[in-house]
């Protein structure tokens, strides 16, 4: 992936000729992968053809996802990283502005750079919605989810619902106790009722 905001160019100028074709093999993988819910464009070698607009300049994931609608609306980026590529640099060159959009940041990296990449995700301040990891055995390709930040929204509507919930049933065990508060003054009153019939 090259192009920042500020025109800066990734780190990763010239990846060794073995991890390019594993990289954009991984992406033409997840393309394959994601598009029977998304519009998946990507950017593979010097192919720029997916470009996003972050801030005043644009960049060029990976892999962009929209929306397959007539509306397009990005639904989210994706990093793949290699071996070389999972570093301080990269994180601040690219992993930070991706991390700062509305859309959903997905990054992927191999199974053994993980630690590092969970490390500088950290030390970074970067918010990223799903770190994967990625491992080749013979010809097949694993992904694994390796984190996921939780939503924010769904904890506060249930937190509001268990409030509700708690008032409710507060109320509910109000209400036997006030009837059973009238039922008792009402048997206390009928005897004394009683007693004045009597004489």
């Amino acid at each position: 992936m090259t192009g920042s905001p500020e025109g800066y160019v990734s780190p990763i100028l010239v990846r060794p000729v073995r991890e390019q074709l594993e990289h954009d093999r991984i992406i033409r993988l997840l393309q394959s992968k994601l598009k029977r819910k998304h519009d998946v464009a990507i950017n593979v070698a010097d192919e720029q053809g997916a470009g996003i607009k972050v801030g005043a300049g644009q960049m060029f994931p990976d892999l962009v996802l929209s929306s397959q609608d007539k509306s397009h609306r990005l639904e989210g980026v994706i990093e793949v990283e290699t071996g070389e590529s999972v570093n301080h640099l990269e994180a601040m060159a690219q992993w930070a502005h991706f991390g700062r959009m509305r859309a959903p940041f997905h990054l992927y990296v191999p199974a053994a750079a993980v630690d590092i990449a969970r490390r500088l995700v950290a030390e970074n301040g970067v918010t990223v919605a799903e770190i994967w990891s990625y491992h080749t055995i013979g010809d097949q390709t694993r992904f694994t989810l390796i984190a996921k930040t939780a939503e924010k929204t769904p904890p506060v509507k249930s937190s509001g619902s268990a409030s509700k919930g708690r008032a409710s049933n507060g109320h509910a065990a109000k209400t036997p106790s006030k009837a059973r508060a009238t039922a008792a003054k009402s048997a206390k009153a009928k005897p004394a009722v009683k007693k004045v019939k009597r004489k």
